[in-house]
């Protein structure tokens, strides 16, 4: 697997939802915005589902054994900020709830992002990196 290829297409989905929530609905633009997302998705979920899957089976299994793999695009932020050196980062609002068994209680995201790939771990009080692409 090209993980550099891979980091790159979660990387134009990243801009293009974030492009995306920054306009309105009643924007010219938004519908052409909205299908260039979805051709995105789906070609990373083509091209590159079943290893991303492998990917969140191995997150999940060490940290919530009871929760099912979705779709990798469902890990993917809603919005992302994205500094002038290309550099991603997400609030920690953002992400998918899960039950982490070390963590009881704790309201609990996991969410995938890129430059470089990695998956981190969202609380409250803190994001924490659970895997990294080597």
């Amino acid at each position: 697997m090209d993980t550099k290829v891979l980091d790159k297409a979660i990387q134009l989905i990243a801009v293009k939802r974030t492009e995306l929530k920054k306009i309105d609905y009643n924007n010219p633009q938004y519908d052409d915005l909205e299908e260039e997302l979805h051709d995105l998705e789906d070609a990373l979920q083509e091209e590159h589902g079943p290893y991303l899957e492998k990917i969140w089976q191995e997150v999940l299994d060490k940290l919530s054994p009871d929760s099912d793999v979705l779709l990798p695009i469902a890990y993917l932020a809603k919005s992302y900020t994205i500094s002038a050196k290309k550099e991603f980062s997400v609030s920690a609002t953002e992400g998918i709830y899960v039950e982490v068994d070390s963590m009881p209680g704790k309201e609990t995201k996991l969410v995938m992002v890129p430059n470089p790939l990695r998956i981190l771990l969202n609380t409250k009080e803190k994001q924490q990196e659970v895997w990294r692409v080597k």
